[in-house]
């Protein structure tokens, strides 16, 4: 398939895992793909496997937490392939495991860094060049924690709540200049991440409900969430902007169901209308 021909795609946290997975992907659909991450040999090898199914990639190794870096890459990326379609950010980090009296707050400030303030630098990069086009869409990957209480994950589920508000807030300030933004929770998938969680004393303490529900058969692959935001970026779910997509929906049903979703303001971070009345 090239659907996504001739288009620039930029994927943050590509080295590895989901993010690894998400560029193939995009390479795969035909665009053009910039892998972003701070660890330089793992994003060169998924832009060498990028390479070696025929596809164009490059690897720029980016602190998406330091705004100066991030964008020295998007003016990299520019030089080399052209104005930004599409950005991914799959960055992520969680490391403050427990309850919030027992977390390093040095590691709890850190996830929400990484993954908070990393995807609003991003976001914030991307726009003014989309804005200059009047197009791009900007995908942003939430999870455990954005829309339920995670007590033992309190610092990765406040930064995952933060960026699907974020992720609203993007959508309605830029869809009337033809910039979509959308949040995807790609569900449990096996990746380092989950390694840690699984195996460090303190994930084996605080997060046991992980391992169960690895035992119990949920391991969703991560093709699921990069074939998702392949249709995201092709425009299939435009409808959907501003709200959460899930890894596990079947895509063809979400396309079916989406106009009533969006009629009802379902996929959203809001008070029911209940509560609403109530404030």
């Amino acid at each position: 398939m090239t659907r996504l021909k001739d288009s620039v795609a930029v994927v943050t946290g590509g080295g590895r895992g989901i993010g690894r997975e998400i560029a193939l992907r995009q390479a795969r659909e035909g665009a053009k793909v910039a892998v972003l991450a701070r660890t330089a040999t793992e994003i060169e090898e998924t832009a060498s496997l990028i390479e070696d199914e025929g596809g164009q990639a490059i690897a720029v190794t980016t602190d998406v937490t330091q705004y100066s870096a991030v964008e020295n890459a998007f003016a990299r990326i520019a030089s080399e392939f052209g104005p930004v379609d599409t950005l991914v950010n799959n960055h992520g980090s969680f490391q403050a495991f427990g309850p919030i009296w027992e977390c390093d707050p040095v590691a709890w400030w850190r996830d929400v860094e990484i993954n908070l303030q990393g995807t609003f630098h991003t976001s914030r990069t991307a726009c003014s060049t989309m804005l200059a086009r009047g197009r791009g869409r900007i995908i942003n990957l939430v999870g455990g924690g954005t829309g339920n209480s995670f007590p033992h994950g309190s610092g990765y589920a406040s930064s995952k709540a933060a960026i699907m508000r974020l992720t609203e807030c993007l959508n309605d300030t830029t869809i009337a200049h033809g910039i979509r933004a959308f949040a995807v929770d790609p569900g449990l998938v096996r990746t380092d991440m989950t390694e840690k969680q699984l195996f460090s004393e303190a994930g084996k303490t605080y997060l046991p409900a992980i391992q169960q529900l690895f035992d119990d058969g949920i391991d969703i692959h991560p093709s699921r969430a990069a074939l998702l935001i392949a249709d995201i970026a092709a425009g299939r779910f435009d409808v959907l902007a501003g709200r959460l997509l899930r890894g596990v929906d079947d895509r063809d049903v979400l396309e079916k169901e989406m106009d009533a979703l969006a009629e009802a303001d379902g996929r959203a971070l809001r008070f029911s209308a209940i509560e609403q009345q109530k404030l």
